[in-house]
C-alpha cells in the first residue's frame, strides 16, 4: 500500500555555497557520518551531498511532515547497496513515523547533474 510520495530538487551550487560558508558544521547537521564518508569518496562530492539533501526532503514530504520538530535530518539516512542502488535507513522519529503510518519501507530514486540534484520517495 502506498502511504505517501514526495519529490525534491535542489541546485548543487546552493549546497556548495553553504558548505563553503559553514564547512563541516553544515554537513554534520544534515548528514550522518556514513553519508559524509560516501560523498567524500568522489572527486566532486557536492552533487552527492545535494542528492542526499533532496532525498531527505522527499522522504519528509512523503511522510507529510517536512523537516522540523516531527522529523529531523538525521532521522533519515541514505545508504547504497553494493550495486549502487540507494535505500533509506530509518532512525529515531522516522522509525516511529513509519510504524505509526503502518508502513514498512521507503523507495527512493536519486538523480543529479553538475547543476541539480533531485529525489523521489515513496513510503510503502
Amino acid at each position: 500500500m502506498l502511504v505517501g510520495v514526495g519529490v525534491d530538487i535542489i541546485e548543487v551550487e546552493r549546497i556548495r555555497a553553504v558548505c563553503e560558508r559553514h564547512g563541516d558544521r553544515f554537513l554534520e547537521r544534515i548528514l550522518r557520518p556514513p553519508e559524509i564518508a560516501y560523498c567524500r569518496q568522489f572527486r566532486a562530492p557536492f552533487p552527492h551531498y545535494a542528492a542526499r539533501f533532496a532525498a531527505k526532503e522527499a522522504v519528509s514530504k512523503a511522510f507529510g511532515t517536512g523537516i522540523g520538530s516531527r522529523l529531523g535530518w538525521k532521522d533519515i539516512e541514505v545508504a547504497n547497496r553494493p550495486s549502487g542502488e540507494p535505500y533509506i535507513i530509518f532512525h529515531g522519529k522516522a522509525k516511529l513515523l513509519l510504524q505509526k503510518k503502518n508502513a514498512r519501507n521507503a523507495l527512493i530514486s536519486l538523480s543529479h547533474t553538475e547543476a541539480y540534484a533531485a529525489a523521489m520517495a515513496a513510503i510503502v
